[in-house]
């Protein structure tokens, strides 16, 4: 009775199992019309499938086009195109056997990924006066910014914050005061002296000028010269002690 078992068990499963198994493609063969034919490689197509007879009939793949495993596709894959209003470029050109690879522009950074490689990507983050960069935008990374403190300031575009200039350590009053997104503006005290003493001294001249002709004037005009020069010299001592 074992015997039969076994003998039937052997019957029924064995060529089942076989015919399982010779539907089955290997790795390098794709099945078509219950055939398994024997696949293209990675930058071609098929052409003509596999006969009985003959062997897969494989050609390359067109211009903008690829595949990139091997395959048994009738028709390769159009290459991805790299959109700028997308914030992306190319960082690598498609080929037979390889897709497009986009990256982000300059200044711009990706947040989404397809198959690995960036699908969009947006710009960076800008600092505001006020704020300075603590850590520069990458690729795949957003610039990070941090507001000034203290006696310090930034445009936005420094990485660290500035001290405010200190216009007595340099000689100079100070006209406005530092803001954390402004430096303290300072000026030169000397600088109205400057353009003062010129006008004082063209001035002095001018007086003099006018005295010595009046002097002149009244000496030929007195008849004591010792009065003369008495009126003229109190009137001169009178505008030096005015300036003074």
């Amino acid at each position: 009775m074992f015997t039969l078992r076994i003998i039937i068990f052997i019957t029924l499963i064995v060529p089942l199992n076989y015919k399982l198994c010779s539907c089955q493609c290997s790795h390098a063969e794709y099945e078509i019309h219950k055939q398994c034919c024997p696949m293209c490689a990675p930058g071609f197509r098929v052409h003509w499938h596999c006969t009985d007879d003959t062997s897969t009939t494989c050609v390359p793949c067109p211009s903008s086009t690829f595949t990139d495993e091997p395959n048994g596709l009738t028709g390769c894959f159009p290459c991805t195109v790299c959109d700028a209003s997308r914030g992306l470029r190319v960082n690598k050109k498609c080929t037979q056997s390889s897709d497009t690879v986009c990256g982000p522009l300059e200044r711009f950074y990706c947040i989404a990924k397809k198959k690995g490689y960036c699908s969009l990507a947006v710009q960076h983050s800008e600092c505001i006066p006020g704020q300075y960069i603590k850590q520069a935008g990458t690729s795949s990374t957003d610039t990070v910014c941090a507001y000034c403190t203290g006696d310090t300031y930034s445009n936005g575009s420094f990485s660290s914050c500035l001290a405010h200039t200190k216009c007595e350590a340099l000689g100079l009053t100070e006209t406005n005061p530092g803001t954390h997104s402004s430096d303290t503006k300072c000026g030169n005290p000397s600088t109205a002296v400057a353009i003062t003493a010129p006008s004082v001294i063209v001035t002095l001249i001018l007086i003099l000028v006018i005295f010595f002709s009046i002097y002149i004037w009244k000496k030929k005009q007195s008849k004591s010269t010792g009065k003369g020069y008495s009126v003229i010299f109190c009137s001169m001592r009178s505008i030096v002690v005015f300036f003074i």
